[in-house]
């Protein structure tokens, strides 16, 4: 049902260079542990780059998007039209993530592998086999054939993405009514009580929102005991109740995690995704980096079910990979503060037993 090159190992953390950087972290001129978190993600940026002097400067953005058969039945505030609509907008550079890739120099590429655009759009590239995806409150989402172009086309985003090498890749997504495919997938691969992964999206009323849940109780039933029988629940879920978008998100991560190129995830739709890429294939979660924590009420059961804790609470619930890249920043300059700080012994400082190191 899915691609074998899913299965094939991720590439290995140096724990060589991990211990370098942590023997360096000890030697700069502060208190051990003084800069929290941004000691520990330079330690593990160290790790996944195999350098010791780890790096985020080189990040290119790659955004998938694709359209849901499920927006007809009103699980979304916009209608499905808007998902091309904001195609134009990304390559325009009026959309969030393109304000905030050019104002940190980011190169951004937009994928799309399954909207409804039946013709070309400047500065996008179309990975598709169909235009959306059916309604899976109704019967299934996607064939195999269609899963598998779409997990396909993930690793043709990242190979495209990364074709001069990354020190980290940032993903985001696009598709009108994508939270529901994602919050269906988060209750069939938690597995998560439906009512608590189910939100707002994109800025869905109390009463609407019962509605969205209610929609996505009838989706479970149908196919949550198939999802439950399968041998290969991961992608039998991706097909049932997945989005196009959700699938590539999910194979450019593994392909990542293969190729040795961290990803930092984005809020809820990414991190559901990031969920099926590790069912699917373990090690990709050692490459994984979390930006942020989403005010969408799914996020945090997610991120839990990963064991991931993210850098920044902002209550962003945007997509697109914007709480990815505005937490970018930060791993910049952990990175800084531990390639430029000076050691004791350069600084002529005493260290805590009262020489210079």
């Amino acid at each position: 049902m899915i691609p074998a090159w899913l299965h094939r190992p991720c590439r290995p953390v140096s724990d060589a260079y991990r211990q370098q950087a942590l023997a360096r972290q000890s030697q700069l001129t502060k208190p051990a542990g003084a800069l929290g978190r941004l000691e520990a993600v330079a330690v593990e940026l160290a790790g996944l780059q195999g350098r010791a002097r780890p790096r985020a400067a080189r990040v290119p953005a790659l955004l998938f998007a694709a359209d849901h058969g499920i927006a007809a039945q009103g699980v979304s505030a916009y209608p499905a039209e808007v998902t091309v609509q904001m195609l134009r907008n990304f390559v325009g550079g009026g959309a969030a993530i393109s304000v905030l890739a050019r104002e940190l120099g980011l190169p951004l590429r937009v994928h799309d592998v399954g909207t409804l655009a039946t013709e070309a759009i400047d500065g996008v590239v179309a990975d598709k086999c169909r235009r959306g995806t059916a309604d899976f409150s109704a019967g299934e989402a996607m064939d195999a054939a269609a899963l598998a172009h779409a997990l396909d086309a993930g690793r043709r985003g990242l190979d495209a993405a990364c074709a001069a090498p990354a020190d980290l890749l940032l993903l985001g997504e696009m598709g009108i009514g994508n939270t529901a495919s994602a919050s269906a997938l988060a209750a069939l691969l938690g597995p998560l009580p439906l009512a608590e992964v189910v939100g707002a999206g994109s800025g869905l009323d109390p009463a609407r929102q019962r509605h969205k849940q209610a929609v996505l109780e009838r989706a479970l039933a149908l196919h949550g005991e198939a999802v439950a029988r399968s041998s290969c629940p991961v992608p039998e879920a991706l097909r049932r109740a997945g989005g196009l978008e959700i699938a590539a998100l999910a194979g450019a991560m593994v392909a990542a995690a293969q190729q040795g190129t961290p990803v930092l995830v984005d809020g809820f739709i990414v991190s559901v995704a990031a969920l099926a890429a590790v069912r699917l294939n373990p090690g990709v979660r050692d490459w994984l980096l979390f930006s942020h924590r989403s005010a969408e009420r799914g996020h945090a059961r997610v991120l839990d079910c990963l064991r991931a804790e993210p850098l920044l609470q902002l209550d962003l619930r945007l997509g697109e990979g914007s709480g990815a890249a505005v937490a970018l920043p930060l791993l910049r300059l952990a990175c800084a503060l531990h390639n430029g700080m000076a050691t004791f012994a350069e600084a002529a400082v005493a260290g805590r037993d009262g020489h210079a190191a």
